[in-house]
């Protein structure tokens, strides 16, 4: 088993439901410490309880001022936290030809301080702790729609996705020289609630999109990829796309960034 899946205690954000909490899920079969956080109390109470997770806190990763505070808190009482996994998201149907201003550019706002702000101000007050750790992961759940943004009905969503690729290839290479290693997941369609806000809320369960995983299924991949020691893990449908784009621009982006 790589180094990669060497950690002792993880911090999942989004642990609630979804990705989130079968990945912790998942950990915890394997005999790792988890802590789960989210917006949602009653599911985090529910969901720690199912999976026997060691603690759950409430947080909004789009509260972007608490976090400080939280990382404080959480570092005092679980100081062999070795492992962020940023997977809190949320995914918003948006159309600048429906909307006015300044209700796109509200829901736009909140998706941005949720799904960028917050990943990076979390690993931003981890660090330093994580340098005191013989090993430490930050690990960045972004999307195939960060490489290609095929799904126009949520724009913002896109782009702060292809954000998190970026962030996790430019924060993995400014910690080469430490013990802090940096993994990026992207998931492709998977038959979770990510869909909740749209007009159909289940075209992407299985049963309405044949490309769809479940979360089973992709679990058992991403895991798989991750303690082979891989640092891009994509899944199912998502793996040709992430893999051409790593084949075209990887080499460039190695080249040029020496």
């Amino acid at each position: 088993m790589s180094t990669n899946y060497d950690f002792k205690t993880a911090l999942v954000t989004g642990g609630g439901g979804g990705i989130g909490k079968a990945l912790a899920h998942q950990m915890i079969k394997d005999g790792k410490k988890v802590i789960i956080a989210g917006r949602t109390e009653s599911k985090l109470q529910e969901a720690a309880k199912e999976i026997g997770a060691t603690a759950y806190y409430v947080l909004d990763t789009g509260d972007v001022k608490s976090i400080p505070a939280f990382t404080k808190k959480l570092i005092s009482e679980h100081p062999d936290l070795d492992c962020l996994v940023n997977n809190a998201g949320v995914q918003r149907p948006l159309d600048v030809n429906e909307m006015d201003p300044e209700e796109f550019g509200s829901k736009a706002d909140q998706e941005i301080d949720i799904n960028i702000r917050g990943p990076m101000h979390l690993a931003l007050n981890l660090l330093s702790h994580f340098k005191t750790k013989p090993t430490a992961l930050v690990v960045n759940v972004s999307s195939v729609l960060g490489f290609v943004p095929f799904s126009l009905v949520n724009p913002v969503y896109n782009g702060t996705k292809a954000w998190v690729h970026f962030w996790s290839m430019n924060l993995r290479a400014q910690l080469k020289d430490t013990k802090i290693k940096v993994i990026e997941i992207a998931p492709p369609t998977v038959a979770t609630d990510l869909h909740r806000e749209r007009k159909d809320p289940d075209d992407n369960k299985k049963e309405k999109n044949k490309a769809a995983l479940s979360v089973e299924e992709f679990i058992e991949e991403t895991l798989g990829k991750w303690k082979k020691g891989d640092e891009m893990i994509a899944a199912g449908p998502a793996n040709k796309i992430v893999d051409t784009w790593q084949d075209n621009m990887g080499p460039i982006f190695h080249d040029m960034a020496k």
